[in-house]
């Protein structure tokens, strides 16, 4: 059984961090493009970055410059730096693991409010 499990969301004042972990069972993250999406309420889910297996990374034109996405295949965790956060990201934040095969995990909330 497949399971992607996100920790590190919370609620934080605009201007702050936090650091997005999800860490996979079941499979082994190595040859898995790893993506970050977000949700928030009434609106789509769209991709906020993704890490190919190679390394290679994208990010939302909206986060460049604030977000980095990073992966430990040690630990088959991915990582999601937020920083400058705004009410903007204010979303639940799910991790995609990607291959021919397609994995989500149950999402974490983050909410930026002052």
């Amino acid at each position: 059984q497949v399971q992607l499990v996100e920790s590190g969301g919370g609620l934080v004042q605009p201007g702050g961090s936090l650091r997005l972990s999800c860490t996979a069972s079941g499979i082994w993250i190595d040859t898995y493009t790893m993506g970050w999406y977000r949700q928030a309420p009434g609106k789509e889910r769209n991709l906020v970055a993704d890490i190919r297996d190679t390394g290679a990374t994208r990010y939302a034109d909206s986060v460049k410059g604030r977000f980095t996405i990073s992966r430990n295949n040690a630990r088959n965790t991915v990582y999601l730096q937020i920083n400058s956060l705004e009410p903007e990201d204010t979303a639940v934040y799910y991790c995609n693991a990607l291959r021919t095969d397609s994995y989500w995990g149950q999402g974490t909330q983050v909410t930026v409010s002052s």
